[in-house]
């Protein structure tokens, strides 16, 4: 099988159960995981011909993919803010609006570097923190999670990637718990926001394949974790510190009422679709 009919052979499986340009594009992926070519080298030389272990391998890949397992999680790798992380059902696919709040860190931090000190909560697969290490360098990164098995991929990325990063197991929604951590110039977090009513509404990839802990709160307490934060800030957040937040997009005002009635002045941001997904927050002390 070349690559010109392994691009054909994934499309037309794929078809099956995604649009044809969103076929092609998984189909692209694999290749170019399987091959370790660049889609320039692809294109250059569609006649190449596969290894028998390479066309096997793309068998075995696609049969997973059309289970509508996400090829994040086939591939065992997802890119954020320009670097390869690797990711398993243990933690959230990273996402590019995500990429977005980190940003709007990036551009508004006008602390000195080396007396900064950053804590993300809810770390996950540690994109977050890691993405902020590399691009504030002499900053002070902590990054919290509950589940052993995100804290133990997170080290991981940290190292692979060659960042610092002190990695905490904690359960943030427990008040005695998140007493233990210092204080912090700035808070970021991508907690979990989804009300569970809205399962019926989510893709099967999502649905079926990532962590439900870290997508879903209960119906009648959306806001849960956004008042554990409001309530840390207050002990935790230094003067002239910023909190900023990932939210659900029908969520903004509630938030925003929140922490205005916690004391705190709020900013509402859209992301790159128009929609309302983040909030930055600073306590007015």
């Amino acid at each position: 099988m070349t690559i010109q009919e392994a691009r054909r052979y994934g499309t037309s499986r794929l078809s099956v159960i995604y649009a044809s340009s969103e076929a092609s594009t998984i189909t692209d992926w694999v290749i170019e995981h399987i091959t370790g070519s660049k889609i320039t080298e692809r294109l250059n030389n569609p006649r190449k011909e596969l290894s028998p272990e390479q066309a096997s391998q793309l068998d075995q890949y696609l049969d997973r993919l059309l289970t509508h397992e996400p090829v994040q999680y086939v591939l065992g790798e997802a890119w954020f803010c320009g670097l390869r992380f690797k990711v398993d059902a243990n933690v959230l696919i990273p996402r590019p609006e995500t990429e977005e709040l980190v940003e709007w860190v990036i551009a508004n931090c006008k602390f000195p570097l080396n007396e900064l000190r950053i804590l993300d909560i809810g770390t996950g697969s540690g994109c977050i923190a890691i993405a902020l290490k590399r691009r504030l360098g002499k900053a002070e990164v902590w990054a919290c999670d509950l589940s052993k098995g995100a804290l133990s991929l997170a080290r991981e990325n940290a190292q692979s990637l060659g960042m610092e990063v002190n990695f905490v197991e904690m359960n943030f929604l427990s008040a005695s718990g998140r007493s233990t951590l210092p204080a912090f110039d700035i808070i970021i977090s991508n907690p979990p926001y989804i009300p569970e009513k809205d399962k019926e509404e989510m893709q099967p990839n999502v649905l079926n394949y990532e962590p439900f802990m870290a997508l879903f709160v209960p119906d009648n307490d959306a806001l849960l974790f956004y008042k554990a934060i409001a309530a840390f800030g207050k002990e935790h957040l230094k003067k002239d510190g910023s909190i900023y937040m990932e939210i659900h997009e029908g969520l903004g005002a509630d938030v925003m009422q929140h922490f205005s009635n916690e004391n705190y002045t709020a900013e509402l941001k859209k992301d790159m679709q128009g929609k309302d997904r983040m909030v930055k927050a600073g306590y007015k002390s």
